[in-house]
């Protein structure tokens, strides 16, 4: 299977999530606390332990949520009190468990279609 979300936008959000949200949840909170339009953009959310992220992004025609947990280790997540925008290269890195942060200025040439 093969979804491509693209966008120049790229979000993760500044604090985990309950990740009982859905799309209409998360739609709301992209809203009300990042203050951006959920149809223009990719937002990642993340859960307390992280070692779970949502990725919710427009698609065509509707929203597609991409949910990823880990079997062991973490997400390297990590944001201050702001909304932190991401290139794509860093959102493939981060969603095979490697830490971009440390890698920002290398391509990542790792196939995430999913």
């Amino acid at each position: 299977m093969e979804i491509a979300l693209r966008s120049e936008r790229i979000y993760i959000a500044n604090k985990p999530v309950d990740f009982r949200r859905g799309v209409d949840g998360l739609c709301a909170l992209i809203v009300e606390e990042m203050q951006k339009d959920p149809g223009n953009g990719v937002y990642i959310f993340y859960n307390k332990k992280l070692n779970r992220v949502k990725v919710l992004g427009w698609h065509r025609n509707g929203f597609a949520l991409l949910y990823k947990r880990l079997e062991s280790g973490k997400f390297f997540v990590c944001c201050d009190n702001d909304n932190l925008q991401i290139n794509s290269d860093q959102l493939k890195m981060l969603l095979v468990g490697i830490n971009w942060k440390l890698l920002s200025h290398v391509e990542c040439k790792i196939d995430t279609h999913f």
